[in-house]
């Protein structure tokens, strides 16, 4: 029987793959005609798949009929023109390429014995990102799979680092810091890195969203003084809700000073550091214990493809390394194994998308790219502070502009008025075109409108803008 079993040998490989990237060549180039977010109640998906598993395999034609029947109708398209919600999870041709033969490799890049060609390459490409985005020599590159996992690597080698330094020092004796504007995986990170959740300091955000330096060394000083031990400072360069910019220079002595974990998440905004003239905002980052930013986000580089970057490779060797019988070789103490760098064992060959993505386009092209986002957020916020019925909600110094509909200035502050923007939200959603997020800045409702996709053009961000405009009309 296992001989009459449909099979996809070599040939029809060859095939299958042939009409699969004709398919995906016309989805990059009709994405933009499809609604940007599924139109499908929930369990739609889920009802259209049988229960069970199949007994017997099936032709591969079928399961593509089904891919386009079942799944396609109920997917968001994050590569929509019209997709600026969130923050954009970018793809590009040369990425997708790199990804396809990531996947027919096959390999486990766990250490430089199981991969030494990926291990190099990922070494070769943390070192262009670090003078990229203008780190000093010193810093070392590892590729994680998202900011969430290595913020909670920077919170255990912190905590390792505070416990080590401060003897009799118990874990929960130590202290977390971010601000309130911190994205939430840093108070996700700290739970599971065993910090105490009331020991998690969420400190005050100034009018422009940025953390308060004097608020911050007032919780540290009060710490101490009762004996606690400040293990880890959490700076964010462009929070995801409002862009906002702590002030690391200030935070850097008072990290010092406590003997205290720098870390600093750049998640979004830290691809911007490669534009000479934008690496202002990373003025202090050199003094940091630990950098990550995304280049999945906003260097056109597939999902996922985090870069961290430790001043200190020992404190992650101290946390992660392992080293058991069955996965030692013969090198290991003139290679890299980038095993011992984080949380995973297993791990994908990122490094080949990078290098794929910044080969192709090179450094100035990202720039001119990044720089042309950014010129487009500055427009659009110009168009909103024109507009008296609505109402800038944030500075926007890089792609991400953030407001609010408030018409004539009738309705008053409180329930009415986020009522209206999220009657609008739903209204702009409702037409298909494009997809904007929510957030709350300082309790009060406000929309998002995120840029960064590789073909994003002055034309489309105008067309978002009348059609927001629109909808308010009819709001």
């Amino acid at each position: 029987m296992a001989s009459d079993l449909p099979r996809l040998d070599i040939e029809a490989f060859r095939g299958e793959a042939h009409r699969l990237v004709d398919w995906m060549a016309d989805y990059l180039a009709r994405v933009g005609e499809l609604p940007v977010q599924p139109n499908a109640d929930p369990g739609t998906v889920r009802r259209a798949i049988p229960a069970a598993a199949p007994a017997l395999g099936e032709p591969f034609e079928n399961v593509m009929h089904d891919f386009e029947r079942i799944i396609m109708p109920g997917m968001t398209h994050w590569g929509h023109p019209g997709f600026f919600a969130y923050f954009p999870a970018n793809v590009s041709p040369p990425s997708i390429l790199a990804e396809m033969l990531t996947a027919t490799l096959g390999a486990q890049c766990m250490s430089w014995n199981t991969s030494p060609a990926a291990t190099e390459l990922e070494q070769a490409m943390m070192e262009w990102l670090r003078q990229m985005i203008g780190l000093p020599e010193g810093f070392a590159g590892v590729i994680q799979d998202t900011a969430s996992t290595a913020t909670l690597v920077a919170l255990i080698s912190a905590r390792d680092q505070a416990l080590t330094e401060n003897p009799g020092a118990r874990l929960e004796d130590l202290t977390v810091y971010a601000s309130e504007e911190a994205h939430s995986s840093v108070m996700k990170g700290a739970r599971m890195a065993g910090y105490r959740p009331d020991r998690v300091r969420l400190i005050p955000a100034d009018e422009l969203f940025a953390l308060r330096a004097e608020a911050l060394e007032a919780a540290v000083v009060a710490d101490r003084a009762a004996g606690r031990v400040p293990a880890c400072i959490v700076a964010t360069v462009g929070t995801t809700s409002s862009t906002g910019l702590d002030p690391v220079p200030a935070i850097v002595p008072i990290a010092r000073g406590a003997g205290a974990w720098l870390h600093v998440d750049a998640a979004w905004a830290g691809s911007a550091a490669i534009v000479p003239e934008m690496r202002w905002i990373f003025d202090g980052v050199a003094e940091a214990d630990s950098v990550v930013f995304n280049p999945h986000k906003w260097l056109l580089v597939n999902f996922d493809c985090t870069a961290y970057f430790v001043r200190n490779r020992e404190a992650l060797f101290r946390s992660f390394a392992t080293s058991p019988a069955y996965l030692q070789a013969a090198h290991d103490d003139r290679v890299v194994n980038y095993r011992d760098w984080g949380i995973q064992l297993g791990r994908r060959f990122r490094a080949l998308k990078l290098w794929f993505v910044i080969r192709t386009y090179g450094v100035e092209g990202l720039q001119a790219m990044l720089r042309e986002h950014i010129r487009l957020g500055k427009l659009l916020a110009g168009w909103v502070e024109a507009d008296a019925d609505f109402e800038l909600m944030a500075p926007s110094p890089l792609g991400l502009v953030v407001f609010r509909h408030r018409p004539g200035g009738a309705v008053p502050e409180g329930a009415g008025l986020d009522t209206l923007n999220e009657r609008l939200l739903a209204r702009i959603h409702a037409a298909g075109k494009i997809m904007l997020t929510q957030t709350r800045l300082k309790g009060r409702y406000a929309i998002r409108l995120a840029l960064g996709h590789l073909t994003t053009t002055e034309a489309q961000v105008r067309e978002a803008w009348e059609l927001i405009r629109a909808a308010a009309r009819e709001t």
